[in-house]
């Protein structure tokens, strides 16, 4: 039942089913609630219809009926005591009648108080009966037809002949629609579900050889076009995270190729007894881009963290901590400084304006620890690098973000675009680093739905953490 066709067809066919036996249900209610009403309007139709089939003479006498309505005369004859008509003048007196029994009419009063259009009704023999007067106009004067059937007479048609012949019809009708509309519905669907098996056919020949294939959406009905469309945009960004790969390996092989030759040479030059240190040298840099790629690789996949409430203050200062002796090596000073509610610092001298201000609370970041502590590690190393000697790189703590702001040279326009590519090194940096760092940073942010940018200063760069 996962067909979509097999539901189409079943919910066709339950409602055929539920129709018919509404329209039956329906009939046979109103029928038996307004029984009454419909005998009338049934006699008031018979009169009115044998009425118009009356034949007048010369002299403007009525003599007969038609040859249209000698049909019924069989009727009159053999159902003399549950049907009759009657023909009167103005005066009541009867002009032509129906082979009925004078105790039939006798029982329906005086004719000359049915002298008015409409219905009337009496008892016959045990027999409920109605009645209808129809007003006749020839020759300037006024006839009256009465007709008069008895209840189980117009029971018996509809019940033995009007009901069974409807139920046929409603069968009729209900088979007719089921397979004509049926075989429409079905050819239908066959016709509608072909695009969609072209555009499956189109999916599963999509590869990683052929990524840059698309689904078509031509011939899609329309309530499919944005399932479509959102699979061709999962392509697009699958293609890009690809091709991003693709260039990240040509990449690193590109990077590692340098330093493996180098060592050779030094390996060579050992023979002589030159280069040791040089071959350390080298071995270290290519260890550090090793361990920048595994990073990498490792922030890339969200599956790898373990979110939990981390006090950034206490992370930033285990940082802080860990980068000590780098920042001592370069005569930079590190401070982790909590920012007051007006904005103002509470720690650096130069950014307070309010010396008044008490602590802050503490603030809480639902992170990966880990993580959280490679971003800022890698934030403040950045910042090192770059900062000149005597100055100061700080870690600035807000309720909603946290920045990394060193005061050196800082960067051009041109060069802010670019300073989250990988493999990517700043023109002031000390140190051969592998340009990998911002790359790991900008992977762990988009991983915990942080956002990361930077800001210049003046003087330096301001590095921003924000939450979403």
């Amino acid at each position: 039942m996962n067909s979509l066709t097999a539901k189409v067809l079943v919910a066709y066919l339950v409602g055929v089913v539920l129709t018919v036996a509404t329209l039956v249900l329906v009939f046979d209610g109103v029928t038996r609630w307004r029984g009454t009403l419909y005998f009338d309007e049934d006699i008031s139709e018979f009169a009115e219809e044998l009425s118009e089939k009356l034949v007048f003479d010369a002299t403007g006498m009525p003599v007969g009926f038609n040859s249209d309505a000698r049909q019924y005369d069989w009727m009159y004859v053999k159902l003399k005591d549950d049907l009759a008509y009657r023909l009167l003048d103005a005066s009541g007196r009867v002009v032509l009648a129906s082979p009925a029994s004078e105790d039939f009419w006798a029982a329906s009063g005086p004719g000359a108080q049915r002298l008015k259009q409409g219905n009337f009704s009496f008892e016959y023999a045990g027999q409920p009966m109605r009645g209808a007067t129809e007003v006749v106009r020839h020759g300037g004067r006024a006839w009256y037809f009465q007709q008069a059937g008895s209840a189980r007479l117009f029971e018996l048609f509809h019940v033995e002949f009007a009901m069974p012949f409807m139920s046929k019809g409603m069968g009729l009708f209900a088979t007719t629609l089921l397979l004509v509309f049926g075989v429409c519905a079905y050819l239908t669907l066959r016709r509608v579900l072909k695009p969609l098996h072209e555009v499956s056919a189109s999916a599963a020949a999509i590869s990683p050889r052929s990524v840059h294939g698309r689904l078509q959406v031509d011939r899609v009905p329309t309530e499919i076009v944005p399932l479509v469309e959102s699979f061709n945009r999962a392509l697009d960004r699958l293609e890009r995270g690809y091709r991003v790969q693709q260039e990240f390996l040509a990449t690193a092989a590109h990077e590692l190729k340098t330093p493996l030759a180098l060592i050779r040479a030094q390996v060579e030059l050992m023979a002589e007894g030159k280069g040791p240190d040089l071959l350390l040298q080298d071995v270290e840099h290519m260890t550090r881009q090793v361990q920048q790629l595994l990073l990498l690789a490792e922030a890339s996949e969200t599956q790898n963290y373990v979110f939990a409430p981390t006090d950034l203050e206490a992370a930033a200062g285990e940082a802080v901590e860990y980068l000590t002796r780098m920042a001592t090596a370069r005569e930079v000073a590190l401070d982790v400084v909590m920012v007051g509610k007006n904005g103002s610092t509470g720690s650096d001298g130069s950014d307070a304006t309010d010396g008044s201000l008490g602590p802050s609370p503490s603030v809480t970041w639902d992170a990966d620890r880990g993580a959280l502590f490679t971003l800022l590690k890698n934030l403040l190393e950045n910042a090192i690098q770059h900062a000149p000697a005597g100055s100061l790189v700080s870690v600035e703590i807000d309720a909603d973000r946290f920045s990394v702001r060193d005061r050196g040279p800082g960067v051009t326009p041109h060069q802010l675009s670019r300073i989250f590519g990988r493999f990517w090194r700043g023109a002031h940096r000390r140190d051969h680093g592998a340009g990998l760092g911002l790359a790991i940073c900008q992977e762990i942010a988009e991983a915990h739905g942080w956002t990361l940018s930077a800001q210049p200063e003046d003087p330096g760069l301001r590095m921003v953490v924000k939450k979403a």
